[in-house]
């Protein structure tokens, strides 16, 4: 379980396909404090350390991760926002993540507003997922909340230090996201379907 408060930015520096998985290497400064067995969130994604080498670590994501998030598209150098998960004696700054990306959605637009950023999305909706007015939403594993929530689109506002302390300050339009929608709400909706 995760809160979407991205904790440091780690550094892809090697990736090796093996089969179907893709292991993905990693150097950050939180490697230290990591252990093997370890979950911790990959741009949202619950990833389980397997092996740790020094200042480096490395995780596997397997092929159904692949196919419904953002990893497969990672390379050397990249920036990916990482957090552990979280401690149940500590507060909950974010929202509840689980680490299980529900799906892909993409950056429409990026505008600058007087200090602060706004970052609008795309999701295709014959998933099922929903977003609401104010709503949470985790995008590459960064809690953030929902306006101008649509059908199959929504913005979120950016601060300055999420902005400064997330991968967001890299994004472009057209970049593929890791969207996972609010846990309560899933359930809700859920509860709300005809039983077949």
């Amino acid at each position: 379980m995760f809160t979407g408060i991205i904790e440091n930015i780690g550094i892809i520096t090697a990736i090796e396909k093996e089969n179907s998985n893709l292991n993905l290497r990693l150097k950050c400064d939180i490697t230290p404090e990591l252990k093997i067995d370890q979950s911790l969130a990959h741009n949202g994604v619950c990833l389980t350390v397997v092996a740790i080498d020094g200042l480096e670590y490395t995780v596997t994501a397997i092929d159904e991760t692949l196919q419904k998030t953002n990893l497969s598209l990672l390379e050397v150098g990249n920036r990916v926002n990482l957090e552990r998960a979280m401690k149940m004696d500590a507060r909950l700054d974010g929202h509840i993540v689980q680490g299980h990306v529900d799906q892909k959605g993409v950056c429409t637009s990026i505008l600058h507003k007087d200090g602060s950023w706004v970052f609008s999305f795309e999701y295709d909706p014959a998933l099922g997922n929903v977003t609401i007015e104010k709503g949470s939403i985790c995008i590459n594993g960064v809690s953030l909340t929902v306006f101008d929530a649509g059908q199959h689109n929504f913005s979120v506002a950016i601060i300055p230090y999420t902005y400064e302390h997330t991968g967001f300050q890299e994004m472009k339009k057209g970049d593929v996201v890791n969207l996972e929608f609010d846990v309560i709400g899933k359930y809700i909706k859920r509860l709300m379907q005809p039983i077949s």
